[in-house]
C-alpha cells in the first residue's frame, strides 16, 4: 500500500455522478428481487457482453437485468439502465446513453441523493444483495487480508478512480480504498487508514470515530508483548512513510511508552521504546521521554558492568542490528566515569553472553563511535601495549586494521607520541568474549599484516 495526496483526491472526487443523479425514468417503486421478470433478465443478459466491452468492465456475468429506459432531463437523449452481477467483481449499474456507456458500483448506486432521500436505482439482483462483501477482493489486493467489511460506503468516482470507505468487523480502524474506474480487482488498489484522514475535511471517514481508528494500537500492543497496560488517552498516531509503514504511539500506566510500527496490514513491524524514539518524527508525545531515558541509561549501566565493562552510562545511541548474534541489541555507550565509550551487544536473554567493546577496537566489529572522540580511546590502547610488555609508547593515533576470522585474530595499528615507529597490536578475536591483546609487532616488521602500517607517524624512515 502507499499513501495518496488527500488534497488531490478532494479535487477529483465527484467528477462523475452516480446514475441516480441523472436518471429520469418514469417514477415507479423499485421491484423486489423476487419480482424481477424473466424478460428483464433476458434483455439484460443479451445486452451484457456489449455493455462490458463498451465500458471496459471486468465482469464474469452471473446475472443481469434491464432496469428501464428513460431520457436525460437536460438533453432529452434516450438512456437505458442495466444491472449486472459479476462472479469476479462488485455488482454494477451500467448506463447506456447514445454511444456512451458508463458503469457504477452497486455501493455508489445505493447512496442517498443530495436531498437525503433513498436512491431510486438500487441494485436488486440476489447476487448483489451485499455490496460491501464484494469489496473483499479489493481489500485483499491492498494487503488487508484480515479485514472483513462491516460497513462500507461509496465516496465518489472520477474518470480514472473510484473511492470507498470501509469499516472492518474485526476493529482494524477503517480505511479509504482507491481503485480504478471502472472497478477491477486485478488492478492497483490503495488502502489508506482512516487515522491519516483529517476529521471534517472534504474527504473524511464517517463509519468509524477516532477511538475506533486508534483501536489498532491495542492489537499492536498485544503483538509487542511488552506488558503495557495502556493508560487513558495513551493511544496516538504519529506518522506514515512512503514505504507503507505507520507509526503509532502507546503510553503505559507504569510510565513507559513505545512507538509501534505497523506494516500497513495490521501486523507489527517494530517496537521502539520512547527512550530511543527521538529520531522518529520527533519521538513520543504521550510519554515523558526524559524519565524513560534515565531509566534506560540505568539499565545499560547494569548490563555493561555485568559484562565486565565499568561504565556509568550517561548517554547512549541505538545502532542497527548486529550480525554477531541474532536478536542482539546494539548500543553505543557514553560513560560519566571514564573518557572513552564503547559499543555494546546485549542479547535478548540474560542467559546469553553480552559483549562490550571499547571504542578503540569497535570498528573491528563494524561500528564507529560517535558519542566520544577517537582520542578518548587512546589510553585504552596504551594500556593494551603495556599488557604485552611495550611500556614506552603513549598512543597518539590509531587505526583499526581488520580481522582474520580463520585465525581468530584482530589487528589495530597505533602510533606513539614520541615520534618513533609504532606497533601493530594483535588481539584475540572471539566475540562476544572481550578482545584480549596478545602481542605488539613493531611496524618495521609488520609489513605482512594487511599491507603493513600506514599511519603518518609510522611510515617515516627509521
Amino acid at each position: 500500500m502507499r499513501r495518496i495526496g488527500w488534497g488531490l483526491v478532494a479535487a477529483l472526487i465527484f467528477a462523475i455522478a452516480a446514475p441516480a443523479a441523472s436518471w429520469a425514468a418514469p417514477k415507479a417503486a423499485a421491484p423486489a428481487a423476487a419480482a424481477i421478470t424473466k424478460d428483464a433478465r433476458d434483455k439484460g443478459t443479451a445486452a451484457a457482453p456489449g455493455l462490458i466491452s463498451a465500458a471496459g468492465i471486468s465482469c464474469d456475468v452471473a446475472d443481469a437485468r434491464l432496469i428501464g429506459e428513460g431520457s436525460d432531463p437536460k438533453t432529452k437523449e434516450k438512456q437505458t439502465l442495466y444491472e449486472l452481477a459479476c462472479k469476479n467483481n462488485e455488482g454494477m449499474l451500467v448506463m447506456k446513453k447514445g454511444d456512451t456507456v458508463q458503469a457504477y458500483s452497486c455501493l455508489q448506486a445505493d447512496q442517498p441523493g443530495p436531498d437525503g432521500k433513498p436512491s431510486t436505482t438500487q441494485c436488486m439482483l440476489p447476487a448483489n444483495a451485499d455490496p460491501k462483501a464484494q469489496l473483499v477482493p479489493y481489500l485483499q489486493k491492498a494487503g488487508l487480508t484480515s479485514c472483513t467489511p462491516d460497513k462500507a460506503r461509496a465516496i465518489g468516482q472520477n474518470a480514472t478512480n473510484t473511492f470507498f470507505e470501509v469499516a472492518c468487523a474485526n476493529n482494524m480502524g477503517g480505511y479509504i480504498l482507491e481503485t480504478t474506474a471502472p472497478m477491477d480487482p486485478t488492478k492497483a488498489v490503495i488502502a489508506n487508514p482512516c487515522i491519516m484522514v483529517p476529521e471534517g475535511g472534504n474527504i473524511s471517514c464517517t463509519l468509524t470515530d477516532r477511538a475506533a481508528q486508534l483501536a489498532v494500537v491495542d492489537k499492536l500492543n498485544a503483538q509487542a508483548n511488552k506488558n503495557c497496560t495502556i493508560k487513558e488517552g495513551g493511544r496516538g498516531f504519529l506518522a506514515a512513510t512512503q514505504s507503507g509503514k505507520y507509526y503509532f504511539e502507546e503510553a503505559c500506566q507504569d510510565g513507559k511508552g513505545y512507538l509501534l510500527v505497523e506494516n500497513g496490514n495490521g501486523t507489527l513491524d517494530q517496537v521502539i521504546p520512547c527512550a530511543e524514539a527521538d529520531p522518529y518524527f520527533g519521538g513520543c508525545k504521550l510519554t515523558d521521554a526524559r524519565q524513560a531515558k534515565t531509566e534506560q541509561a540505568g539499565l545499560y549501566t547494569q548490563l555493561a558492568k555485568k559484562a565486565g565493562y565499568n561504565c556509568d552510562v550517561t548517554g547512549y545511541a541505538p545502532l542497527p542490528g548486529s550480525q554477531m548474534a541474532q536478536g542482539d541489541e546494539v548500543v553505543e555507550l557514553k560513560c560519566s566515569n571514564r573518557p572513552d565509550g564503547a559499543i555494546a551487544f546485549f542479547p535478548p536473554s540474560d542467559a546469553q553472553q553480552a559483549g562490550v567493546f571499547n571504542c578503540a577496537v569497535s570498528e573491528l566489529l563494524g561500528y564507529r563511535c560517535a558519542l566520544t572522540k577517537p582520542d578518548a580511546a587512546y589510553p585504552a590502547l596504551t594500556e593494551a601495549l603495556k599488557a604485552v610488555g611495550k611500556n614506552s609508547c603513549t598512543v597518539s593515533e590509531a587505526r583499526d586494521v581488520g580481522v582474520s576470522s580463520a585465525e581468530k585474530k584482530a589487528y589495530v595499528e597505533v602510533g606513539c607520541s614520541d615520534g618513533l615507529q609504532g606497533y601493530m597490536l594483535q588481539y584475540s578475536f572471539s566475540p562476544p568474549a572481550p578482545l584480549t591483546p596478545q602481542s605488539a609487532i613493531i611496524c618495521a616488521q609488520a609489513t605482512s599484516i594487511s599491507g603493513g602500517c600506514t599511519l603518518p607517524g609510522n611510515t617515516k624512515k627509521s
